[in-house]
């Protein structure tokens, strides 16, 4: 049961993501997450951090988008300088804005990885849908009292994981 919500790979952060990951196992496509994946959830606009990230992916000719559950505005003011293919509101883990995502890039889900901080979003949603899940630390450690409820039973699913 708790299967559904373990991610492939787990990293500190997309920086740590190894090189050759991408190529390794055969991934052309990307969906990311923004907030505490990419960035902070309190900077609007992608920092250096995120930039690097984003061109290293485009250089290695992967196809990207931005799936958010975040607000059109929030994501289109972070995009602005990107020019990336984006969802917003995507109501993870939900599966209709990765579809449209998969289906504007011509993606197949052996083909592609979602990236993303949250067990019950990100990793559930990518598992649905049985792509290459790829969980990182989120970015920002000071969250509101639903966030924290929620990485709480993160933990305690992760530990689950750990230790079969």
């Amino acid at each position: 049961m708790l299967k559904r919500f373990y991610p492939a790979y787990i990293y500190k952060s997309v920086a740590d993501i190894e090189d050759d990951f991408f190529k390794k196992h055969n991934i052309k496509n990307v969906l990311l997450d923004i907030d505490n994946t990419l960035v902070p959830y309190t900077l609007e606009k992608p920092n250096e951090f995120a930039i690097s990230f984003i061109n290293r992916l485009k250089k290695e000719g992967l196809n990207i988008c931005l799936v958010s559950n975040n607000s059109k505005s929030r994501v289109t003011l972070f995009n602005s300088d990107l020019g990336l293919n984006v969802r917003y509101r995507a109501s993870k883990p939900l599966t209709h804005a990765i579809r449209s995502a998969m289906k504007s890039m011509g993606a197949k889900p052996s083909e592609t990885a979602i990236i993303g901080d949250q067990l019950f979003t990100d990793i559930y949603s990518g598992n649905r849908m049985k792509l290459t899940t790829v969980l990182v630390e989120p970015l920002e450690a000071k969250e509101s009292r639903f966030f924290q409820l929620k990485r709480h039973m993160e933990k305690k699913i992760l530990s689950i994981m750990n230790n079969k």
